[in-house]
């Protein structure tokens, strides 16, 4: 088996690695600079979602309801 310093062999997998960081450096480069914001919106999060849960929970019941004026027919229970 050859030596690999001698061969070139580690010169080349140096050369192939450092041409891979550079076309990730460039990425990120081209990344930032093309990607402009102009302003950045700020989110308010809402802690408290009781009345939300109690609203939807609300809801969820009338809406069974309404299902219940439709004329649908369950099987009956095996008892």
């Amino acid at each position: 088996m050859d030596n690999p310093f001698e061969s070139g062999h580690i010169k080349n997998y140096i050369l192939f690695y450092s041409s891979i960081v550079v076309i990730m450096v460039l990425f990120f480069i081209a990344t930032t600079l093309f990607h402009d914001v102009s302003e950045v919106d700020k989110k308010k999060f809402d802690t408290n979602t009781t009345k939300k849960i109690i609203v939807n929970k609300i809801k969820s019941v009338e809406k069974m309801d309404e299902a219940d004026n439709f004329n649908i027919k369950l099987m009956p229970k095996a008892y």
